[in-house]
């Protein structure tokens, strides 16, 4: 790494604190170097780099925000940059911080919108960062929805107010370019804006399933900066604050998904946790839980189970017995994934059937929110197919797999994508390599016409497992098939 020039002054406030915290040089080194490899970052500092550092130097880019993460972990309190003598820098977690109140949610998010829809590209290579899910979950299963979040006319003091407030201290924020077209902040949102917004996100929805999220994420993206930013700046009652922070809401998990889905997972995460915030906003409890659904699903696909089942668990505990049956069955499905992936066949078994007698409970009159609709036989069948394959146990899975097919609507395209790939590998792992080849050319032809980093890494696996029997005439028939979609 590049160092600045040395200064005169040694730093003693980082030679306190590494005194107090019992670090080697080498050892605070080693520990900064670990943590720049959750956040996808090859740093190599050595106990020399220290010794710069005592002597007055200044380390470049984030790292003094990694430094100051790493003495937080050690004692137990919060740190920055500054109190260790170093330069101020963007907090290593930001996009992460659960916000205090309203006006800093907006504030955070909006920034999120700003630099993902510009030419901040490395926004979109963060990595995602499994100690970054502890804080939110706790604090929106243990807080409460906002007293208020209604703003009044424009200029006005006090809570609600939409007067010029000072950024929290560390949070670097976009200047925002507007042009003539755009939407200004201060107008009265209306009944009909907030429609709009809820009509945009149901059309994003259906493109994100049919199409994969690469296909209109960064519309999405600049719909968010340039409509839903004003609106959330503008003039609102408490009612209609309540559903303007909801539809945010939505629109900013959809934002989220969508860049999960092109596997930029700690912009995604980052997406989750604002989108966590504002349901907190909406006073939404429920849609809550769904947001921690989509965090579970992405830490499933990630390989990290443990985290995967603790969400789920924090979505159970913030909606409680009072969620209806079909929700109920969502959450118990998703903490089954989480099991599965981490090979526990009791625990998987065990939600999976809370998860199917939940669903057998529901009745056609039940009140469903419109974000679980789209859970239903065929969904839990998937779930299921995911979870046997997950444990090696083919049979069952080639099975629910086979039904999730037949239920699933052609509108789920890439849904049905992923589940194709799962009766492949389970009719692989039966040993039925001819079928197995052909339902997997089905799948890597469909996914060819997605734009889904997920759905080519589900035919990417498929294909790995199909290593050993590489020279197989079925295996040298699907490369073929593979190879001429080009």
């Amino acid at each position: 790494m590049t160092e600045r020039p040395p200064q005169r002054t040694p730093n003693r406030q980082l030679a306190a604190l590494i005194a107090e915290a019992g670090f080697s040089n080498a050892g605070l080194a080693r520990r900064v170097d670990q943590l720049g490899l959750e956040h996808g970052l090859d740093l190599r500092y050595d106990k020399t780099s220290v010794t710069r550092w005592l002597r007055g130097q200044q380390p470049r880019g984030t790292t003094p925000a990694l430094i100051a993460e790493v003495f937080t972990r050690r004692l137990g309190r919060r740190l920055s940059a500054q109190d260790l003598g170093l330069d101020a820098c963007a907090p290593v977690y930001a996009g992460l911080e659960f916000a205090a109140t309203p006006d800093e949610a907006i504030d955070i998010v909006s920034g999120l919108w700003r630099k993902d829809s510009g030419s901040h590209a490395e926004l979109r290579k963060i990595a995602f960062t499994p100690a970054g899910l502890v804080v939110p979950s706790r604090d929106w299963l243990i807080g409460r929805a906002d007293e208020r979040v209604g703003r009044g006319e424009r200029g006005a003091d006090g809570p609600g107010g939409s007067g010029a407030r000072v950024p929290a201290q560390g949070r670097a924020l976009v200047p925002r370019q507007r042009k003539d077209t755009d939407r200004s902040p201060g107008q009265r949102v209306t009944s009909g804006d907030i429609a709009a917004l809820r009509s945009v996100g149901e059309l994003f929805r259906a493109l994100d399933h049919a199409y994969g999220g690469g296909h209109a994420r960064q519309a999405l993206v600049r719909y968010l900066e340039h409509e839903t930013e004003p609106m959330l700046r503008g003039v609102y009652s408490e009612p209609a604050g309540r559903r303007l922070f909801a539809a945010a809401a939505d629109l900013t998990r959809l934002a989220g998904w969508t860049s999960y889905d092109i596997a930029a997972h700690g912009l995604a995460q980052r997406y989750f946790v604002q989108a966590l915030r504002l349901s907190q906003a909406a006073a939404d409890r429920a849609y809550g839980s769904y947001v921690l659904v989509t965090m579970s699903r992405q830490a499933v696909y990630l390989g990290h189970g443990r985290e995967a089942v603790q969400l789920a668990r924090v979505a159970q505990q913030g909606v409680g017995a009072s969620a209806p049956p079909v929700v109920q069955a969502l959450l118990h499905a998703v903490e089954a994934r989480g099991h599965g992936v981490l090979g526990e066949v009791r625990a998987c078994t065990a939600a999976l059937v809370r998860a199917e007698r939940a669903m057998t409970s529901a009745r056609p009159g039940d009140e469903v929110p419109y974000w679980a609709r789209y859970f239903d036989e065929g969904q839990l069948a998937d779930e299921f197919a995911h979870c046997h394959r997950d444990l090696s146990q083919y049979r069952a899975s080639a099975q629910h797999a086979e039904r999730s097919l037949q239920l699933r609507a052609p509108a789920f395209a890439r849904s049905r994508v992923f589940c194709r790939v799962v009766l492949a590998t389970a009719r692989l792992g039966l040993g039925e390599l001819d079928q197995a080849c052909a339902l997997g050319a089905e799948a890597a032809q469909q996914a060819s016409e997605m734009r889904s980093a997920r759905a080519a890494e589900y035919v990417r696996d498929f294909e790995r497992r199909l290593e050993p029997y590489r020279d197989a005439s079925p295996v040298r028939s699907y490369r073929d098939r593979v190879a001429a979609l080009g």
